[in-house]
């Protein structure tokens, strides 16, 4: 693998590109508080939240103030999360029937860029007291980017799987509009029931596209390797087809008639299956594009057998995709095909196809996982911490699959009880992380580690190298 690299970026630029991540990072927290208070846990909890998220706008600003040393640097990172939150805006002041909407709406924008700016402002006020010049220098932005939104896919994830714990998937009949309305100019208001976790599912879909978007710049503007730029517009073409699915589900068909449509089960396991590999697919970007990744001075190390550890990384993320199309089959094909009916019993070929393969992903797991960890005594980069990641997720994935497995046969009625939704949410929640890791392994054995000739008999690709 060639160890030459192209310069890396150092000053203001840098400094913008993180300024644009923390902003996103901020608003993807703020985002995820907001979806707990729109669970409607009780008044006092819901103005808990709501003030959890002015303290992350200042907690953003903090951050910013604490790697770049500027007041300014926490007022920007405001601002950026404020423009993000313009996604949701229009449907905290929709509803209007004349002027009053647009009055409504110009306060609504002002309030929120002087908020998050002030905000923003005074918690980078406190962070520059910790400023310290080079740690900002250790940041690749494009890493740390492609690292938030790797975050917010997981978010995405997330409420995914509440929707399709609580059988929500159909609550909205009509894609891309929602019950007619523009999607952003949904009100807020009238997301009840089933209706909240699929139309917020939406609305986080749609931050997804405005990250993807952004990642893609930040890529182009901060690597310069052509296989990594090659790679995120791969990764952005993932994003549209995955949107594309999930609207494909609901109608069927390309229609905005809310009566005219024919929900897909084939695109309800697909877009499940696709989204995980795109939250993969943002994970090893961010790996590859790391300062580690690209530093010269990293020797990828010599290793015996170093054949068999790529065989098994690759074997590990093929055995996780089929388990993956398993465990969406059992989970979709056991839905209601309409909101609020009784769900059928899942198909007995991906039950028993799941349940007995998750016996042969454990295995495979552990000995990837225990032959990654053994290379920190050959002095490997990162690979054996990977390999401890990997074990500890496919051991609580095993034990959160057992508990859903049982949550899920015990339930006898349409009701759907928490004992059941939070296991079988965290076990799909989970079982993203994990296959994300496993990619990560992959690729980060191909990177950081050498095969001692004799020993086996892969070549090294140069593809996403250091000097790609």
């Amino acid at each position: 693998m060639t160890h030459t690299t192209p310069s890396l970026q150092t000053g203001p630029s840098e400094a913008r590109g993180l300024i644009v991540g923390l902003g996103f990072a901020t608003t993807t927290v703020m985002w995820a508080l907001g979806y707990i208070a729109f669970m409607q846990p009780g008044f006092a909890l819901g103005e808990l939240v709501f003030a959890a998220e002015l303290l992350v706008l200042a907690l953003g600003g903090f951050a910013a103030g604490r790697l770049l040393g500027t007041i300014r640097a926490g007022v920007a990172t405001g601002m950026v999360s404020a423009a993000v939150n313009l996604l949701v805006i229009g449907s905290l002041f929709g509803g209007g029937d004349d002027g009053s909407i647009l009055v409504s709406g110009l306060l609504w924008v002002a309030g929120l860029f002087v908020a998050s700016g002030v905000l923003g402002g005074l918690g980078a006020m406190v962070g520059r007291r910790g400023f310290q010049p080079d740690r900002a220098m250790t940041i690749a932005p494009a890493s740390f980017f492609s690292l938030v939104a790797a975050a917010t896919v997981f978010v995405l994830i997330v409420s995914g799987g509440l929707v399709t714990g609580m059988e929500a998937g159909l609550a909205v009949p009509d894609w891309p509009n929602s019950f007619g309305h523009n999607m952003l100019l949904y009100p807020l208001s009238e997301m009840k029931g089933g209706i909240f976790y699929e139309h917020a599912h939406r609305l986080y879909g749609m931050l997804v596209g405005v990250t993807a978007i952004t990642l893609l710049v930040m890529v182009f503007r901060y690597d310069r390797r052509t296989s990594v730029r090659m790679f995120s517009i791969v990764v952005f073409i993932m994003v549209c087809i995955q949107g594309l699915m999930g609207g494909l589900r609901v109608t069927g068909e390309f229609t905005t008639s809310q009566t005219e449509v024919d929900p897909s089960t084939t695109f309800a396991v697909a877009h499940g299956v696709f989204g995980q590999l795109t939250f993969a697919a943002f994970a090893t970007l961010a790996v590859v594009s790391s300062r580690r990744w690209r530093d010269p001075s990293i020797e990828a190390i010599a290793v015996p057998n170093g054949g068999q550890d790529r065989g098994l990384s690759t074997l590990l993320v093929v055995a996780l995709v089929l388990q993956l199309v398993l465990g969406a089959c059992y989970r979709h094909f056991a839905t209601p095909a309409v909101d609020g009916g009784i769900a059928p019993d899942p198909p007995a070929w991906a039950m028993h196809g799941h349940l007995g393969f998750s016996v042969v992903v454990v295995t495979i797991a552990f000995v990837a996982g225990l032959r990654a960890k053994s290379r920190r005594d050959l002095g490997v980069p990162v690979v054996p911490a990977l390999g401890r990641t990997v074990n500890l997720l496919v051991g609580l994935q095993f034990t959160l699959g057992l508990l859903a497995f049982l949550a899920t046969i015990l339930r006898k009625s349409p009701e759907i009880p928490v004992w059941e939704l939070i296991p079988t949410s965290a076990h799909q929640a989970n079982g993203a992380l994990l296959l994300a890791a496993a990619a990560s392994l992959a690729v980060a054995v191909r990177r950081f580690e050498v095969i001692l000739p004799g020993t086996s008999s892969p070549s090294t690709p140069r593809g996403i190298g250091v000097g790609a």
